[in-house]
C-alpha cells in the first residue's frame, strides 16, 4: 500500500492535484499549457462529459468524432509535468481505493501541443515541430533511479563532449518519441526535431533581462550539435519531462509545437493563436486516429 503521505487523495478518492477519478480521463489525452487552451480544443467536440479545474489544471474530457479524448492543461514547465504525469499514470495504474498498483498496467497516449521558440533560422514563425527526441536540461529525470533508462546515453554523451557543458547546470538528458506517434501524427507540414526543455523561460533559455547569464553560449551550442541527421531545433518548457516520465511508466507520447518566436531572427508570430485554433481539428484526428 502507498501512504497518503506519498499519494494523498482528495476526500472523494480523486488524485490530489487533477481532482479526477478513473472514469473521468479517456485514454488519449491532449496536453496543453495554457487552461484556457482547453476550451479551445473541446468546442470541436461532439459532447463534453467532464470538466474540472484546479489551479492551473483544467480537464474536459468528451467525444470527438465517435471517439472518447481529454483535454488537460498542465501549466508551465517540468514540475509540473512531474504532477500531471505521475497523476494520470495513478488513475489508470493505481487502484484508489486500495493504494496498490495494479498488476496489469494500462498505456495512455500522451501528446503535448504547445508553442516553442526556433533556434534555427530555417524554421520560420507559425511552423509546426514534431518532437523526435525531448532534450531536457531542466534536471528532473536525474531524480529518478533509471531503473527502466528510456534516455539515449549515447546522444548525452555526444552532446556532452560537444557542448563543454558546465558542471554547475544540470545534466542534461535524451528521450526519444514514440515511434508510433511520430509515423501518425508528424506528417510532412511538420518539421521533425530534437526539443530543448528548459526549466524556466528566461535565464534557463538564453535570455538577458537585466541578470547576466553564465553560459551565454548556449544557444550556438545547441544550434551547431547535430546527431543521426537530427538538430536541437526549439526550445520550449515540458517535453523532456513528458517523455522521460510518461515512457518511463510505459505510456506513448509526443510533442508538437507551433513556432511563436525565431531565437535567430528574432521574429515573433502576432497571429499564432488563430493559427493554432486553425490546426486543432487536423491535430485532433491524426492524434485519434480519423
Amino acid at each position: 500500500m502507498i501512504q497518503a503521505s506519498e499519494f494523498p487523495q482528495n476526500a472523494d478518492g480523486s488524485v490530489y492535484h487533477l481532482h479526477l477519478l478513473p472514469e473521468q480521463l479517456a485514454k488519449t489525452v491532449v496536453l496543453v499549457g495554457d487552461p484556457g487552451r482547453v476550451a479551445t480544443f473541446s468546442k470541436h467536440f461532439e459532447r463534453i462529459e467532464h470538466k474540472q479545474m484546479n489551479r492551473e489544471i483544467c480537464t474536459h474530457t468528451g467525444i470527438y468524432k465517435g471517439k472518447p479524448c481529454s483535454i488537460l492543461s498542465t501549466g508551465m514547465g517540468t514540475d509540473n509535468l512531474d504532477i500531471v504525469v505521475n497523476e494520470l499514470d495513478a488513475l489508470v495504474n493505481i487502484d484508489l481505493k486500495t493504494r496498490e498498483i495494479k498488476p496489469d498496467k494500462t498505456s495512455l497516449t500522451l501528446v503535448r501541443i504547445g508553442t516553442c521558440g526556433s533556434l534555427q533560422e530555417e524554421i520560420d514563425i507559425n511552423k509546426f515541430i514534431a518532437s523526435a527526441y525531448g532534450f531536457g536540461i531542466d534536471g528532473l529525470m536525474n531524480f529518478y533511479k533509471p531503473e527502466h533508462d528510456v534516455c539515449d546515453r549515447a546522444m548525452e554523451t555526444a552532446f556532452l563532449n560537444h557542448a563543454k557543458w558546465l558542471e554547475t547546470l544540470p545534466r542534461p538528458y535524451f528521450v526519444k518519441a514514440s515511434d508510433e506517434l511520430m509515423e501518425r501524427i508528424a506528417k510532412d507540414d511538420m518539421y521533425r526535431g530534437i526539443t530543448a526543455t528548459a526549466q524556466g523561460f528566461y535565464g534557463p533559455q538564453g535570455r538577458v533581462l537585466r541578470l547576466p547569464l553564465a553560459f551565454p553560449q548556449m544557444h550556438d551550442v545547441m544550434k551547431s550539435f547535430e546527431y543521426n541527421g537530427l538538430k536541437i531545433t526549439n526550445l520550449e518548457m515540458e517535453t523532456s519531462a513528458l517523455y522521460g516520465l510518461g515512457q518511463s511508466l510505459g505510456h506513448k507520447t509526443l510533442t508538437a509545437c507551433l513556432v511563436v518566436a525565431n531565437r535567430v531572427t528574432k521574429k515573433f508570430s502576432e497571429n499564432y493563436k488563430q493559427t493554432m485554433e486553425d490546426s486543432i481539428e487536423n491535430l485532433l484526428d491524426r492524434i485519434l486516429e480519423i
